[in-house]
C-alpha cells in the first residue's frame, strides 16, 4: 500500500486553480481540522480521498447487491482504514454504531442531512439527520450538507443550511456542501448533468459559504442546447468544462463525486482529468466498495499514486 504521506517536494503538477489553505479564509478551528484531512491522512499533500457510505439512506440497500459484503458497514470502515483514505463520510447512525472502533485511525465526515430515493426529485429536499454538535461529540473533522440547487424547496434548504453554517462557524467545523442540481426547472435547462447546472451549483455553494464543494463531473449531451446562453453554444472538452466548474467554486476546494460504478480505465481517467482541472480530490463510494476487497484495495493504491503527482508541501 502506498504511503499515506507523500514526500515533501513530490509535486509534478500543481493546478493553479486549486486554492491554498491560506486563501480559504478559515478560522483556526476549521483550518486545523481541514489541514488534518489534507496533509495528515490519506494521500496527503493537500489532496483528499474520501469514502462515502451514505448510499444506504439515499438509495436503499439496492446498491449493496453488487458486492454483498459491503452491506455490512464495517466493510467500508475497514476499507477506509486499510486503504488510507482521508476520511469516511457517513450519517449519524453508522457513525455512532461503527465509527468508535476506528476513531483516531480514520477521520470522520458526518453527513447532516439526507433523504430516501422513494419520493420524486421534483421537490427535492434533504431533512436534517444530525447536528454540528453531534459531529464535535463524535470527533469529526468536517460535516457534509446536501443543497439541491434549483429545487422548488430550495428556500427551505437555504434556511436550514444557514443554521448549519452558523453552527460550523461557532464550533470551527469545516463545511462540505454536496451541491446537486435537481428539479423540473433544471431538467428543462439542460438537465442535472449539464455544465450549466453543475457550474451554477458550484457557484451557489461558494456563495452560501461552503469550505469544500462536492460536485458531479459535467456530462455533455444534446440536452445542452436547452441550457441558457452562452452554455447552449459552448463546445468545451470534458477537462475544460470541469475547469470552468472549479473556477466558479472560487475559494472553495472541489471534490469530484464518483457516481455509478464504472470500469477502472474510465475511473482513473476521470480522476486524473479532475486533478488536472484543479480539483482537490475525489469522493468515490460505489466505484470502490462495490468491488471485491482485493480489487478495491488495488484500485485505491492506484489512486494514491495519482494523487502523489499533485502533492504539495504543508503550509
Amino acid at each position: 500500500m502506498g504511503s499515506a504521506h507523500p514526500p515533501v517536494g513530490a509535486t509534478s503538477h500543481r493546478p493553479s486553480l486549486r486554492p491554498s489553505l491560506d486563501r480559504l479564509g478559515l478560522s483556526p478551528g476549521k483550518r486545523t481540522r481541514l489541514k488534518r484531512l489534507l496533509f495528515h491522512h490519506g494521500p496527503g499533500g493537500g489532496t483528499l480521498l474520501v469514502l462515502p457510505i451514505d448510499q444506504g439512506l439515499e438509495h436503499g440497500p439496492v446498491d449493496f447487491f453488487a458486492n454483498p459484503e459491503a452491506l455490512d458497514p464495517d466493510y467500508q470502515f475497514r476499507l477506509a482504514r486499510e486503504g488510507h483514505f482521508s476520511a469516511i463520510a457517513v450519517h449519524i447512525g453508522l457513525a455512532e454504531k461503527y465509527y468508535p472502533a476506528y476513531a483516531g485511525e480514520v477521520p470522520l465526515i458526518l453527513k447532516l442531512n439526507g433523504k430516501t430515493a422513494i419520493p420524486s426529485d421534483a421537490q427535492a429536499f434533504s431533512a436534517l439527520t444530525g447536528t454540528v454538535e453531534d459531529a464535535v461529540r463524535l470527533g469529526a473533522d468536517a460535516v457534509g450538507y446536501t443543497v439541491y440547487v434549483g429545487s422548488p424547496a430550495q428556500d427551505r434548504d437555504f434556511d436550514q443550511f444557514h443554521r448549519i453554517r452558523a453552527d460550523c462557524d461557532r464550533f470551527g467545523m469545516p463545511l462540505i456542501v454536496w451541491a446537486y442540481p435537481r428539479g423540473e426547472a433544471v431538467a428543462k435547462k439542460g438537465g442535472k448533468e449539464s455544465l450549466y447546472a453543475i457550474d451554477y451549483s458550484a457557484r451557489v455553494a461558494l456563495e452560501l459559504g461552503a469550505d469544500v464543494v462536492k460536485v458531479n463531473y459535467p456530462v455533455a449531451s444534446e440536452k445542452d442546447k436547452e441550457s441558457p446562453a452562452p452554455y447552449s453554444t459552448l463546445a468545451l472538452s470534458p477537462e475544460a468544462a470541469f475547469r470552468k466548474v472549479v473556477e466558479s467554486a472560487g475559494r472553495a476546494l472541489v471534490l469530484v463525486s464518483g457516481g455509478e460504478k464504472v470500469g477502472d480505465t474510465e475511473l482513473v481517467g476521470k480522476v486524473r482529468s479532475s486533478m488536472e482541472a484543479g480539483a482537490t480530490g475525489i469522493i468515490f463510494g460505489r466505484n470502490l466498495w462495490q468491488r471485491p476487497w482485493k480489487d478495491a484495495l488495488e484500485l485505491t493504491r492506484n489512486l494514491h499514486a495519482i494523487f502523489r503527482e499533485y502533492a504539495e508541501s504543508a503550509p
